[in-house]
């Protein structure tokens, strides 16, 4: 079990240029780092956006939405709605149960690609943050993300934030990175009218 804190946008169209470019000079400590490109499946369910399963590289995963924070801000150019997730894992060690092909014989089950660049950071005690490698083990921290999106057939991205660690301590860690990050941010205003998770998401593509 994984209990995050998450703030996200979503948008539709390819990356705007000025936002991977922020992205890459502001954010990455590699900005020749490659991103990970993946295909997950999410299972539909019409107008419940507090639930999210999906079926990512062999994986079931599950998360249900706890709480909402409400609309945060981050300086003039963004704000959003933070929310507190937590997220269950269900692995099959024969191989056999969770396949992409179970899938395709349902339209309840949608196929997002994805070319995901992301950065970890640590949040120190004081919490001020640095970022970190992306396998490297911490307690606490937040990782910022920026995907391209590719779901029937059109194109959209995402800007998100999602905050681990001690539980007293999961909103002040991402209002550590958002503040952090977004001090060198001059792109266009990310709106609190589309910060929403990955459930609310899929009822807008398939309208």
């Amino acid at each position: 079990m994984f209990t995050s804190n998450e703030l996200r946008w979503f948008y539709p169209g390819t990356i705007p240029e000025d936002i991977e470019v922020w992205f890459r000079q502001n954010c990455l400590i590699d900005q020749m780092q490659l991103p990970e490109v993946r295909e997950d499946w999410y299972l539909y369910t019409p107008k419940c956006d507090f639930l999210g399963i999906k079926l990512r590289q062999g994986r079931l995963e599950a998360k249900w939405r706890q709480a909402e924070f409400g609309v945060v801000h981050f300086g003039e150019f963004v704000e959003g709605k933070a929310e507190k997730w937590r997220k269950w894992f269900c692995d099959d060690p024969t191989g056999e149960s969770f396949q992409p092909a179970t899938f395709l014989r349902t339209s309840s089950w949608i196929n997002v690609q994805k070319v995901r660049n992301n950065q970890l950071y640590q949040v120190l005690p004081d919490y001020s943050t640095q970022p970190v490698a992306t396998k490297e083990h911490i307690d606490n921290g937040c990782s910022l993300e920026v995907t391209h999106l590719i779901s029937q057939d059109h194109a959209w991205w995402s800007l998100a934030f999602e905050a681990f660690g001690e539980d007293d301590r999961l909103i002040g860690n991402l209002g550590a990175l958002a503040s952090r990050v977004f001090n060198t941010y001059r792109g266009s205003k990310l709106q609190v009218e589309d910060s929403y998770a990955y459930p609310h998401w899929l009822g807008l593509i398939l309208q």
